[in-house]
């Protein structure tokens, strides 16, 4: 996935989860955050961030925020957005299907929409996607803020991977340098339980890390997912 028009900024502060204060070429903007969750860690004063820059007139804001260089050392991508993007782009290339099968995006199956339906040779899988965007001292965790949508899928895939159907959950982590991924138990508990159920029933779970620049993310290395700690 490749981004154009990228231009640097320094971020000053985030008045609502929607917008943020950039600096950018020596003056103050406003600019559109393209994530809702919490992201304090990684949005900090001063913090070197990437912006796209839109040319759509009609737009309130000229930038949307892409990407952050945590703590002066880690590109992290910020896109909520990108993840089912990175992932399709990741499953034409026949690495966990054949190149022939026929991918779907937004498929809804009972009251739930998945982010991708997948059919090759007659048999049919549903996949969630998930960005992942928290980090600290390489291990990665989701989610970073609760998320009753993300229980409802993971319920659901239970229930589909339980009739034969094969359901997968893929975890995007939008960084290097992390060696593990857990659920965030403290942050939301249901879920934690919903990812052990899911292992339980037999759906499949993923997680790969991403090769990040100023202006591009690619999916690239698996990553272990650690369902050790299921106590309280």
């Amino acid at each position: 996935m490749i981004y154009e028009n990228i231009v640097k900024g320094k971020f000053i502060s985030r008045p609502n989860r929607f917008i943020a204060r950039v600096l950018v070429d020596g003056n103050e903007e406003i600019v559109h955050v393209k994530n809702t969750g919490r992201c304090k860690e990684l949005l900090t004063g001063g913090a070197l961030v990437y912006l796209q820059k839109s040319d759509k007139l009609e737009r309130k804001t000229k930038y949307d925020l892409i990407t952050v260089l945590k703590n002066g050392t880690n590109l992290v991508n910020m896109d909520s957005q990108v993840p089912n993007d990175v992932v399709e782009e990741f499953l034409k290339k026949g690495i966990l299907f054949p190149k022939h099968a026929k991918i779907k995006r937004e498929m809804r199956h009972g009251d739930s929409r998945f982010d991708f339906f997948i059919e090759c040779e007659g048999k049919i899988s549903y996949m969630e996607v998930k960005g992942v965007t928290l980090e600290e001292n390489g291990v990665a965790s989701f989610p970073d803020a609760p998320t009753e949508r993300g229980v409802k899928h993971l319920l659901h895939l239970c229930e589909l991977a339980k009739g034969g159907i094969d359901a997968y959950i893929f975890f995007v982590i939008q960084m290097k340098g992390c060696y593990k991924l857990i659920p965030n138990r403290k942050t939301h508990k249901e879920f934690a339980d919903a990812l052990i159920k899911c292992r339980e029933c037999g759906v499949k779970i993923l997680c790969y890390d991403c090769i990040i620049t100023e202006n591009s993310i690619e999916i690239d290395k698996s990553v272990p997912v650690d369902l050790s700690d299921i106590g309280d």
